[in-house]
């Protein structure tokens, strides 16, 4: 996989390169530039797969590389690397199918994960890290949404037993909470605190039937802090009260 790096300050920028020299497979950083004039004439040289780019650089933007890119209906991938969240930024990124969005400092982990997802989807498949890739992972249920959404679908499948708020994800994402409205309910489908109350409520009636869980604890180990508000929602949701459900299993 061919990856040219485009940032315009060096230390970062190579910080990059070894970053991605570090992490074994089939990934080349084939050229470096530092700033977007320069990154669109390497991208036509060098056709690569992929490029990690700034958004804020002299003479030619991210934004504007990407859209002189796409103009030439090249098939490169990009990697939007920034050191703030920024919504109207996000917003362009998704416009432009900006394949990932990734807030500085980056992590070895992270680069890892994108880097395989990357390569497969260069490859034409679906592929996520190994203790991702389960059948019973939320994430599997939507392999093609956006990197931000996938993380925060990681969140609420781990922690939806605690107390979550739209507000608290969007934060650990580092955007803002009306960016996050927006591009989950894009991505999943519904609005995330739907969402969440189905999940929950999911969960509850897996509980319950497998045995062993508590009935009149049951709201607080999926997360509710209401018994009242849980029968209302539980109902709701599966179109009968508990003692019914439980009754039919």
């Amino acid at each position: 996989m061919k990856i040219i790096i485009v940032e315009n300050e060096q230390r970062a920028r190579q910080g990059i390169c070894r970053l991605i020299e570090s992490i074994p497979g089939d990934y080349d950083v084939v050229a470096q530039a530092s700033n977007g004039e320069t990154a669109l004439e390497l991208i036509q040289q060098l056709t690569p797969d992929v490029v990690f780019t700034d958004m804020k650089m002299p003479y030619m933007d991210g934004v504007t590389l990407i859209r002189e890119v796409r103009a030439k209906k090249m098939t490169t991938e990009f990697v939007v690397i920034s050191a703030h969240a920024d919504f109207q930024m996000a917003q362009q990124c998704i416009s432009l199918d900006v394949t990932e969005y990734l807030l500085k400092p980056i992590t070895k982990n992270e680069m890892e994960n994108v880097l395989a997802r990357l390569l497969a989807r260069i490859k034409g498949q679906r592929l996520y890290p190994e203790n991702e890739n389960k059948d019973d992972s939320l994430r599997s249920q939507y392999p093609d949404a956006h990197p931000m959404v996938l993380r925060a679908l990681d969140i609420i499948q781990k922690d939806y037993d605690k107390k979550i708020s739209q507000t608290d994800l969007a934060e650990k994402l580092g955007i803002s909470p009306q960016y996050f409205s927006y591009i989950f309910s894009r991505h999943v489908g519904e609005g995330f605190a739907t969402f969440l109350k189905k999940y929950r409520i999911c969960q509850a009636k897996k509980m319950l039937r497998e045995g062993g869980a508590d009935k009149n604890q049951i709201a607080y180990m999926v997360g509710f802090s209401d018994i009242k508000y849980f029968h209302k929602v539980f109902r709701e949701i599966t179109g009968k009260n508990l003692s019914e459900y439980l009754h039919e299993q």
